[in-house]
């Protein structure tokens, strides 16, 4: 099964310095092809985008001519998510490319559910190696088999699409579930976190003492300096005598 375009999107040639409403400065690069900056629709973008994602090809028609590319770097707007620029990368269809694809999990987890654990997936994209026309968008990952803290998924669980080369081992694990802490656990942590205040507190006296100390020891060279002052005016008026 091949897995073609996801999308299609026109695209127009820019100049830099232009500004257009509406279009998302864009720039197209890749194998046998000279770079070229672009417009896009921020509509027809925004919808390929939700279909393709950064791992699906999408066709760009430039004029008359149309090119398969993939979506290889997206630029946003930290405050208004707004997109801010788009990098497209033509690939040849008949070399293989190297690229991650996003897994989706689904399902409940019985060890979850039922045995109040805590989900953790270890991977949230898979390393794949693939001719650029069977790239898929994602890979679903379905949790339900996990019923106790001892089941695991591994990659070699996974189903993957014809066509495409897993480049992790088939002993990676991909997603688990954690058992909740016990109570003496809890106690634990809490019986730490008193033991290192008291740690602290200990150390703020011991500085408060020290600063004390160096405060006395201020004084006391400060008589002795007064005291030395004093017996030299004498020396000095017994001389005059």
């Amino acid at each position: 099964m091949k897995y073609m375009a996801k999308g299609n999107l026109k695209a127009e040639k820019r100049e830099i310095k232009e500004k257009r409403d509406g279009f998302i400065p864009a720039v197209l690069y890749g194998q046998k092809v000279d770079n070229q900056n672009l417009w896009v629709d921020v509509k027809e973008f925004t919808n390929a985008y939700k279909i393709a994602g950064g791992s699906t090809l999408v066709d760009v028609t430039i004029g008359k001519d149309k090119k398969s590319v993939l979506i290889y770097d997206v630029q946003i707007h930290p405050l208004t998510g707004d997109f801010v620029h788009v990098d497209f990368f033509q690939v040849d269809m008949k070399k293989e490319i190297e690229t991650d694809i996003e897994l989706v999990f689904t399902g409940i987890a019985p060890a979850v559910k039922e045995l109040g654990g805590t989900f953790v997936k270890s991977i949230s994209k898979l390393p794949v190696r693939c001719l650029p026309g069977d790239l898929v968008n994602n890979i679903e990952v379905d949790i339900s088999s996990i019923e106790t803290f001892d089941d695991y998924i591994y990659v070699k669980d996974l189903n993957i699409p014809e066509g495409l080369e897993v480049t992790l081992e088939d002993n990676v694990v991909i997603a688990l579930t954690t058992a909740p802490r016990t109570a003496a656990e809890m106690e634990a942590l809490d019986e730490e976190v008193d033991g290192d205040i008291s740690q602290v507190e200990g150390m703020e006296e011991t500085a408060e003492g020290e600063e004390g100390d160096k405060a006395e020891d201020a004084g006391d060279n400060s008589e002795a300096t007064s005291k030395a002052d004093a017996t030299d005016q004498q020396t000095e008026k017994t001389d005059k005598k």
